[in-house]
């Protein structure tokens, strides 16, 4: 069943790219009721949602039909969105274009999704980690996977400057100050380093909170500024399409590659190579360039800045310091140091 589902997904070329699990039409009726807000960053407390237990990422390969990728992202109240990938998870083996999109649902303590391309409806049941097509057999049963970047608590080389490897180091932060959860101490949002920084390679490692009720960019809503300037955005966009005002996306300004944001509540990194711009005589003759890695996935490459990113300093030739952006969501940060390039 599987094996089919995929085979008429590529046969009749149906993608679906620029959508996300929020962009579907909607008739004309009242409006939904709107959600209670839930905004947890503690990992204990997540767990007791059992729509946690659910979203997250599967993946496994079929006979003659390769590797298969599905996110599931909560939604909220037992609802899920679902995206299967073909060629595996994003980042992972899948082919970049595509991808099937369906629903889920709990009721009853069981969780089915439903999947359609043309005429073919196909089921699965998502539990125990594992998404079971149903009538597939254990051809059709794809694993759940935690996926880890390859740099994730990668250490600060000598002569690197640690601006957060614990607790202590929130001194080195203009509005410092750190978050304890069951796990650790990290360091909150809102602050800027009181260092600044010219030409760098740079590591961050955040965590996006459980916020399932939320959409948009009231979900896990942060930034990783660098000179103050330029906005690599933090946002729970697990299972969004990718754009610039997502995760990874350069604020305003560049969508990245691919979209390598995993589920909340998992560490994730950003390792950032940063050249700024130059200037003459007082006026800009060199844009500032910055190539950068989700989660270990290159997802800018040598791109520019034409000029600063919204809520950001003016460009000059002066260096600038690091922000990691309050928007109000509990996001975390931890391991941030830099290597200055002179």
């Amino acid at each position: 069943m599987l094996r089919s589902l995929l085979a008429g997904l590529l046969a009749t070329g149906l993608v679906v790219t620029a959508g996300s699990p929020d962009s579907t039409a909607q008739d004309k009726k009242d409006p939904p009721k709107k959600k209670t807000r839930i905004a947890i960053n503690e990992p204990k407390e997540a767990v007791k949602d059992p729509d946690f237990a659910v979203q997250g990422e599967y993946e496994g390969t079929i006979p003659n039909g390769g590797g298969v990728g599905v996110q599931v992202i909560a939604k909220g109240d037992g609802a899920f969105a679902v995206k299967m990938f073909v060629g595996g998870l994003p980042g992972a083996g899948w082919d970049g274009k595509s991808v099937l999109a369906g629903t889920a649902e709990t009721k009853n303590g069981k969780t089915v999704a439903t999947l359609k391309t043309g005429d073919k409806t196909v089921t699965a049941v998502i539990g125990e980690g594992t998404f079971a097509v149903d009538g597939s057999g254990s051809s059709g049963v794809l694993k759940k996977v935690e996926r880890k970047s390859k740099t994730l608590g990668e250490k600060a080389p000598a002569g690197a400057v640690v601006l957060f490897g614990g607790e202590g180091d929130e001194k080195n932060w203009n509005g410092g100050k750190l978050v304890t959860l069951s796990d650790g101490k990290f360091l909150d949002v809102g602050v800027t380093s009181k260092q600044k920084f010219g030409a760098f390679k740079a590591h961050v490692e955040f965590r996006l909170p459980w916020m399932p009720n939320s959409t948009g960019q009231g979900r896990g809503n942060s930034g990783v500024y660098f000179q103050n300037r330029y906005e690599c955005q933090v946002l729970d966009s697990f299972g969004l399409a990718g754009e610039n005002n997502e995760c990874g996306g350069i604020y305003t300004q560049h969508k990245p590659l691919v979209n390598m944001c995993l589920p909340p509540l998992v560490w994730q990194t950003y390792d950032i190579e940063f050249t700024p711009a130059v200037f003459g005589d007082g006026k800009k003759t060199k844009n500032g360039r910055a190539t950068v890695y989700h989660n270990g996935v290159k997802i800018h490459d040598d791109i520019e800045f034409p000029k600063e990113c919204p809520g950001g300093q003016k460009e000059t030739a002066e260096p600038g310091p690091f922000q990691f952006q309050n928007h109000g969501d509990p996001v975390v940060f931890r391991n941030v140091w830099v290597v200055e390039v002179k």
